[in-house]
């Protein structure tokens, strides 16, 4: 079972496929029974969030809080992975920025978030390299293209 719950209160645009990328994601890491949560926010909320969590006071467009950090949380047999969240205005600009769509960048940020949980980080060199190579495979066998 894998449960994704999307929070988007503030109204943005529907965006049901993203369920779908995840759940290819985790499906092709052969990873079942997890929870987690994205939430789609504002730059002046993720801003707010950034300053108090990681001490950055800027907007950023993603930020993952990964409960498995402190050992792996079990709740009916499932693993709550943490929360995610992604401000859609960022979202927004950096797919004009970058000449992506929106669901493009989106589906990219949501995967990246996605694997921050799963334990997948990019501060050194080789690790980047394994991150952002199964987020391209990920995002490539769900059909998303830039």
């Amino acid at each position: 079972m894998i449960k994704i719950t999307i929070n988007n209160e503030v109204n943005y645009h529907n965006y049901d496929y993203l369920e779908d990328v995840l759940k290819f994601g985790l499906n092709y890491l052969k990873i079942t029974n997890v929870i987690f949560e994205i939430t789609f926010c504002d730059n002046e909320f993720i801003k707010k969030i950034n300053k108090e969590y990681r001490h950055i006071d800027k907007v950023t467009d993603v930020i993952s809080f990964a409960f498995e950090d402190n050992g792996k949380l079990v709740y009916n047999n499932e693993r709550l992975l943490g929360e995610i969240y992604i401000s859609i205005p960022r979202m927004q600009e950096q797919a004009l920025e970058y000449g992506h769509s929106e669901k493009r960048e989106l589906s990219f940020l949501a995967v990246h978030g996605m694997l921050h949980l799963l334990g997948y980080d990019h501060i050194q060199k080789e690790d980047e390299k394994i991150m952002f190579n199964l987020q391209e495979l990920i995002l490539d066998g769900a059909d998303i293209k830039k």
